[in-house]
C-alpha cells in the first residue's frame, strides 16, 4: 500500500474518524484505523467500538492498493504534528513509513484481516432523507433531555419515532423530557431509539464535513442505522428495549398559562441560578401573580429577585425548579415568545411554541415550602 495526500486533508479526515476509537477495550485492533487504498486511488479510513463505526473517503496521489491499521492515537498525533504539505505513506511487511518534509516516521501496523466488517446489509434498509440543518437541530432541542444514566437502558437514548406525515425525536431523563417535531412523508411507521452521545457526535461530524448538497440519508434495519453524507459513512448500533410511553406523560390541560419573551426569561433565570448553584440544589422560585413573574432564589451567601413582565390566563401560581433543567430548555429554543403552561406546584410545566407544536418540553418541579 503507498499512497500521498495533503497534511490538512488527512487530518481533517482523521479528526472525523478518531471519533469512533475508543481507549476503553481490551481488543488491540480496535484501538486502530483501517487504512485501505483501492485501484482508484481512493483511500478509506475506518474505525469503530462497534457502537458506533465511521468510514471516510478521500482521493490520494501516488497510490498503490493494500491495507493496514495503524494505532489511532499515534498515528493521528504523527499526521497532526507534521507541517502543512504532502504526506508520503508507505507500508511495506507490516511497517509503515511517513514522511513529509525533512520528517520520517516508521512505525508497527496491525493486520487489516482482523478488523470488524462495519458495513451492514443495506439492501433491505429502510431509507429516509433529512435536511442537515433540520437534523443537527432536532438533536439540539432534544438529545441534552436524554438520561446519562447507562443503567437506564433505552432512557439513554432518543427515540426517533417515524409516523404517517410526522417524525418525532423525544429524550426522558425521569427529571425532563424533549420533544422535536418536523414534518416528514415516512413509508411506514416505526420508531428506534438512538443514543444520545452518538447522535451528538454525528451532530459534530455534520458541522465538520463538507457537504456539496444539504441531504444526510439514513439507512436502517432492525438493529442498526447507517447516516451517509457524501464521502462519510456513520454505521450506529440502535439500543434495544422499551421507550417509555411519552404521550401519556403530557399534561392535556393547564390551570395557569404564561406566554413571555424567552430571551428575558433566560436572562434572568442564569441571574438567579448564580445563587441557587452556591445553595447546592439549583434551585429558583417563580412566583406568577397577574402580569409579573418573580423570580428568586437564596443562600447562605446571599438573595436574587428578579422580575420580568408576563401574559398570563388563570390562576396565580408559585412553583419551584431545577435552574438547569429550565436553562438547557431556554438555550435551546430559537422563539422569541414561549407558552409556559402549569397546574399545580408539584405537576410538570409544559413549555410549547406560541403556535404550532414543533416542540415540548416537560420539566418537572422541585417541592418548595409555600
Amino acid at each position: 500500500m503507498r499512497f500521498s495526500c495533503n497534511q490538512q486533508t488527512l487530518t481533517k479526515a482523521l479528526n472525523i474518524v478518531s471519533k469512533a476509537v475508543t481507549i476503553r477495550t481490551t481488543i488491540p485492533i480496535l484501538k486502530g484505523i483501517l487504512l485501505r487504498v483501492d485501484n482508484n486511488g481512493i483511500l478509506t479510513m475506518s474505525a469503530s467500538d462497534l457502537d458506533i463505526s465511521i468510514e471516510k473517503k478521500i482521493k490520494v496521489d501516488n497510490s498503490e492498493p493494500g491495507e493496514i491499521v495503524v494505532l489511532s492515537k499515534l498515528f493521528g498525533d504523527i499526521i497532526r504534528k507534521l507541517p502543512d504539505g504532502d504526506i508520503y505513506i508507505e507500508e511495506n511487511n507490516g511497517k509503515v513509513q511517513i514522511k513529509c518534509s525533512n520528517s520520517e516516521f516508521n512505525i508497527i501496523g496491525l493486520s487489516a484481516e482482523e478488523f470488524p466488517n462495519i458495513n451492514p446489509n443495506e439492501k433491505d434498509s429502510e431509507e429516509l432523507v433529512f435536511n442537515k440543518e433540520i437534523l443537527k437541530d432536532m438533536i439540539k432541542k432534544t438529545s441534552f433531555s436524554a438520561s446519562i444514566d447507562e443503567n437506564k437502558g433505552a432512557m439513554t437514548g432518543v427515540l426517533v419515532e417515524m409516523e404517517e406525515n410526522t417524525l418525532n425525536m423525544v429524550a426522558i431523563d425521569g427529571f425532563r423530557m424533549a420533544i422535536a417535531r418536523e414534518s416528514m412523508k415516512n413509508k411506514k411507521r416505526q420508531n428506534i431509539i438512538i443514543p444520545a452521545k452518538i447522535l451528538n457526535e454525528i451532530s459534530r461530524i455534520i458541522s465538520e464535513t463538507d457537504i456539496d448538497n444539504d441531504d444526510v440519508t439514513m439507512l436502517l434495519n432492525t438493529k442498526k442505522a447507517v447516516f451517509i453524507m457524501e464521502n462519510t459513512k456513520i454505521v450506529i448500533r440502535l439500543l434495544e428495549g422499551e421507550f417509555m410511553n411519552y404521550k401519556r406523560i403530557i399534561p392535556a390541560d393547564s390551570s395557569c398559562r404564561v406566554v413571555l419573551n424567552k430571551n428575558d426569561f433566560l436572562d434572568s433565570v442564569e441571574r438567579a441560578s448564580l445563587l441557587a448553584k452556591v445553595g447546592k440544589n439549583n434551585l429558583v422560585r417563580l412566583e406568577i401573580k397577574d402580569n409579573i413573574m418573580e423570580i428568586t432564589s437564596k443562600s447562605e451567601e446571599g438573595n436574587v429577585k428578579e422580575e420580568i413582565i408576563i401574559s398570563k390566563e388563570g390562576n396565580d401560581l408559585t412553583i419551584g425548579f431545577n435552574s438547569k433543567y429550565l436553562i438547557d430548555v431556554l438555550k435551546v429554543v430559537d422563539d422569541e415568545s414561549i407558552n409556559m403552561l402549569f397546574n399545580t406546584n408539584v405537576s410538570p410545566c409544559l413549555i410549547k411554541p406560541i403556535s404550532g407544536d414543533s416542540f415540548e418540553y416537560l420539566v418537572l418541579p422541585v417541592r418548595i415550602s409555600q
